[in-house]
């Protein structure tokens, strides 16, 4: 089966649904035997590397998120001879040259319209007619089937959910000196609870920067890793992830409630210091108020860190029995539920171990396998 897929995002902006596609291409790699895939891709960016698998890759003049894209895209991909179109940011093309496979990620643009550039807006407010047009929905979550089904009306028979997977560079490091590297680098003189995301405004990064507040005096039992018991230190918090859209509210509220050096916003970070990070906090943090799926707190649970979320829209589905969940907006409960982690090292010890065997649910060879499977099953309509 011809097979392509759009993969314009992978450069777009370096995060979100590009990791995804490059996830999925690397577990494709893996799994695919007798399919052509062709990976399509602005004509200015290198091609994605994949090692060992029957890809090919063919340049696009139409960029990513253009306005006219849904008309022009059509008239490149026609002298490709595809079977198969996958469509991993929402929107197909207008007009179909071949079946259609879409990947949903989140409906915030529906759930918080608010939150939304101009446009952002004008891009997804397209996903009527894409849910429509499309021959088959995968959605990431059982959560964002609910939001497909409950605010766009799509037939359940056509979703399949399809959970994310992380990326298998994340695990669990032995020793503390590659942790030790990473806290001078990043000047991170004691424990800390960790944020990774990009900062916008779902993320509720207030929420969490008034917590921090009033925890800040606490002081934290740490080890010679970042979870055991030697002595007291106080903590910090450290904030991972680019600036987003509609930001200045994160960093207003930062400033006026003196937080200085000891709230590290690090922006973007090399994947491996990620890694690091993730091994070296004391608490990884997820407080959203959407999530359509939520990779970091899955990264984080690859990392041997203790996780605590929001108990909203998909973070419960990945965290499971692991992590701690509260509501986003509740700072007592969030506060309680951060002391509690921080001062018992028997309840973050039994998270940890809970937390890997949750984050073994989701294997990049699952999420191939099973997308390859919707491809085989939509190839084969007439």
């Amino acid at each position: 089966m011809r097979i392509g897929i759009d993969a314009r995002m992978v450069y777009y902006t370096g995060a979100g649904i590009g990791q995804y596609i490059r996830r999925l291409v690397t577990g494709l790699a893996k799994v695919v035997t007798d399919d052509e895939i062709i990976l399509l891709q602005s004509r200015k960016d290198e091609p994605v590397p994949v090692e060992g698998a029957p890809f090919s890759w063919r340049p696009l003049w139409t960029p990513g998120h253009n306005r006219w894209e849904r008309w022009s895209l059509p008239l490149e991909l026609m002298p490709l001879g595809l079977e198969v179109l996958h469509s991993p940011d929402h929107i197909p093309p207008m007009r179909h040259v071949c079946r259609s496979v879409v990947t949903v990620h989140d409906l915030a643009f529906l759930r918080f319209p608010h939150f939304l550039t101009h446009d952002s807006a004008r891009y997804y407010g397209q996903i009527d007619a894409a849910m429509r047009k499309t021959d088959h929905v995968i959605a990431v979550s059982e959560a964002t089937k609910q939001d497909l089904v409950l605010l766009l009306g799509v037939n359940a028979n056509k979703i399949t959910v399809i959970h994310e997977a992380a990326d298998p560079s994340f695990h669990v490091i032995r020793g503390d000196a590659a942790l030790a590297e990473m806290r001078h680098k990043y000047e991170l003189p004691g424990p800390y609870i960790l944020f990774v995301s990009t900062i916008e405004p779902r993320k509720n990064l207030p929420t969490l920067l008034q917590v921090f507040h009033d925890l800040r005096d606490m002081e934290v039992m740490e080890g010679s890793e970042g979870r055991g018991a030697d002595v007291r230190v106080p903590l910090n918090l450290v904030i991972v992830g680019k600036r987003g859209w509609l930001d200045e509210d994160v960093f207003r509220v930062a400033d006026e409630l003196g937080l200085g050096d000891r709230a590290r916003f690090l922006g973007r970070v090399p994947q491996e210091d990620l890694l690091r990070l993730y091994n070296g906090a004391a608490v990884f943090v997820q407080p959203s108020f959407y999530e359509g799926f939520g990779l970091p707190p899955l990264e984080a649970l690859w990392c041997g860190a203790p996780v605590i979320v929001s108990d909203a829209a998909s973070l419960p589905e990945v965290v499971g029995d692991a992590g701690l969940k509260v509501p986003p907006l509740d700072q007592a409960l969030w506060a309680e539920a951060l002391r509690l982690v921080l001062q018992n090292p028997d309840r973050r010890t039994g998270m940890v171990r809970r937390g890997l065997e949750q984050a073994r649910r989701f294997s990049l060879d699952r999420m191939a396998r099973e997308t390859l499977e919707v491809y085989h099953k939509i190839g084969m309509l007439r």
